[in-house]
């Protein structure tokens, strides 16, 4: 007797009909198990991106600890619909979540094409990644908002309203990793390149354009030529002592819009200067110029009202850097003395160009070209050096910021020997880019750079 065994599963005397009848089971389960394995693995997938596990060096989610952290060079990408809330009190809860997922399904597979990672969705907000530079980022936000035109011609013909979205886009150097508690915790990425992004996501809803960029961003592109691009504003975030340049990417406005922007282009960009300067009798006629060759460019429209405000009650939205200058700080030392006596001579230079724009005493200001090029010429190679010898893993990125201030000061140094320009508005143009290059490049990623040469051990 076989007690507790069925004898038709396992014969007493199995015969060779029927092992292979056991092992043909064995294998179809197994099979089964593999195919289950294979789906969880796929649904994880969805919810924590594969691209995501290969920058944390996982091979599979259940390689993935807390605490897991890697450094790396991103742009970030922030969007939103723009007057999601009284939509979203138009609709039930049932409706609010059929809306989010058709909109989010439009904007997915769009990010994907350009290589995007979607870190997390935060209602109808998108945070996503972009890890082989900026010029995917920035397509993929054209791409996005053409896509929207799309999907916005749907709803209109089903008698919805037409959406709006804003992006903001910022490259820096960020950690992605995994926080929380030993039974639930998510994916993160912290840094100050975040705060900025969600900063500029919530000035495009300022300016009424879709898509805004930071300098930093600017920098990353390999040709930003190729892109519709204009300087759009100054921006100081919440936590920063230095402000920064911001700008606009107008390539998915409607064609006879994005036709006449680039026809007011160079009007637009010294009319903003001069708000800048508080040369405001200047600015005026130059903004009501963009208006008539643009009239619905919102950026200049709302630069207009700022002028009139300033006229009315004397409130100007700058950031106030003609009236002050920069100040060398302890926090600003990289630790390499050539490299800090490179910055504390380029402060002083800032300083000095910005009490001569501020007396609107600028003739002769070219002069600091020269100051400029013998500035790159001796720090420049002095840190792709050390970069080299020290496999420094951002060095590509970095040199690449070198090679795009040079060209940008010798763009200017070229304006100004033509002579043709109000020298006071170059001067002003050199003093953003010299302000942007201090703040983003000199006292941010020159001590990124410097701590890992320090830190390495020897």
């Amino acid at each position: 007797m076989n007690e507790g065994r069925s004898g038709e599963d396992i014969p007493i005397n199995p015969t060779q009909d029927s092992i292979q009848e056991i092992l043909h089971k064995v294998i179809i389960a197994h099979q089964q198990a593999l195919a289950l394995l294979q789906q969880t693995e796929t649904a994880y997938g969805r919810l924590v991106p594969h691209q995501l596990l290969n920058l944390l060096e996982a091979k599979s989610i259940v390689d993935v600890k807390l605490g897991d952290q890697v450094e790396r060079k991103m742009t970030i990408m922030f969007s939103d619909i723009r007057d999601f809330t009284p939509l979203s009190e138009s609709m039930t809860p049932a409706e609010n979540f059929e809306f989010i997922n058709s909109y989010l399904s439009q904007m997915e597979p769009v990010i994907s094409r350009h290589r995007g990672i979607i870190d997390k969705y935060i209602g109808d907000a998108i945070m996503a990644l972009f890890e082989h530079g900026a010029d995917d980022a920035v397509g993929g936000a054209i791409a996005m908002l053409e896509r929207l035109g799309y999907y916005n011609a749907g709803r209109e013909r089903a008698g919805y309203t037409p959406i709006h979205i804003g992006i903001g886009l910022n490259t820096g150097v960020v950690m992605i990793g995994t926080v929380g508690g030993i039974n639930r915790m998510d994916s993160t990425v912290i840094g100050d390149a975040v705060n900025l992004t969600a900063r500029l996501e919530e000035a495009t809803k300022t300016y009424h354009s879709p898509l805004i960029i930071s300098q930093n961003t600017l920098y990353d592109l390999a040709d930003p030529k190729k892109y519709d691009i204009r300087f759009l504003d100054r921006i100081r975030v919440k936590g920063k002592s230095q402000p920064l340049s911001i700008y606009e990417v107008f390539n998915s406005d409607p064609e006879e819009l994005r036709q006449s922007k680039r026809d007011a282009l160079p009007v637009f960009e010294k009319a903003v200067a001069y708000y800048h300067l508080q040369d405001i009798a200047k600015a005026i006629p130059l903004f009501k110029q963009c208006i008539d060759i643009s009239p619905d460019d919102f950026p200049a429209l709302i630069y207009l009202e700022r002028c009139y405000e300033y006229q009315a009650t004397g409130q100007h939205f700058g950031t106030g850097e003609l009236q002050s200058g920069l100040v060398w700080k302890e926090e600003q030392r990289t630790g390499v003395p050539e490299v800090d006596e490179a910055h504390r001579l380029l402060m002083e230079r800032i300083n000095t160009l910005t009490v001569r724009i501020d007396q609107d005493n600028c003739d002769g200001f070219g002069e600091i070209f020269t100051f400029l090029a013998q500035h790159a010429q001796h720090l420049f190679p002095l840190e792709e050096k050390l970069m080299h010898e020290h496999n420094y893993p951002f060095a590509d990125g970095h040199i690449q910021e070198h090679k795009r201030f040079i060209e940008n000061f010798t763009e200017l140094e070229q304006k100004a020997r033509k002579n043709t320009e109000d020298c006071r508005y170059l001067a002003f143009r050199t003093e953003l880019l010299l302000l942007d290059w201090f703040a983003s490049h000199a006292t941010k990623a020159d001590r990124h750079f410097a701590r890992h040469l320090l830190n390495k051990p020897k």
